[in-house]
């Protein structure tokens, strides 16, 4: 994934995708809210976290994550974000790829999606 920054003299932006297939979302965790541990074999993810301190799974790699962190999850790898927080999580979710719900394979779900 590139991450341009440009400096402009009002402040700058931030590209995170140019001319790419891709698929873009805000998501909302609520409190004690969990995603499922997941993979995906047709994309890659980028998140970046907008509000909050979730709690990020990556592979074998848990991470205390706060605002404006990034993470990079490449495809097939396990993973999930939880907020065992008291306020709300919302991420910035970029889907590199062919991006279909019906990708998403399921490891664990406190909701009894698996």
């Amino acid at each position: 994934m590139m991450k341009l920054v440009v400096k402009k003299p009002w402040g700058k932006f931030i590209q995170y995708t140019h001319n790419e297939k891709t698929t873009v979302k805000i998501i909302e965790v609520r409190t004690s809210g969990i995603l499922s541990l997941q993979s995906h074999k047709k994309r890659k993810e980028f998140w970046v976290i907008l509000e909050g301190n979730p709690v990020v799974t990556v592979g074998s790699m848990k991470m205390k994550l706060k605002k404006g962190d990034e993470v990079e999850i490449a495809k097939g790898k396990k993973h999930r974000i939880a907020n065992n927080g008291k306020a709300l999580v919302r991420f910035l979710e970029i889907s590199f790829g062919s991006f279909d719900e019906k990708d998403i394979k399921r490891y664990e779900d406190k909701y009894g999606r698996i």
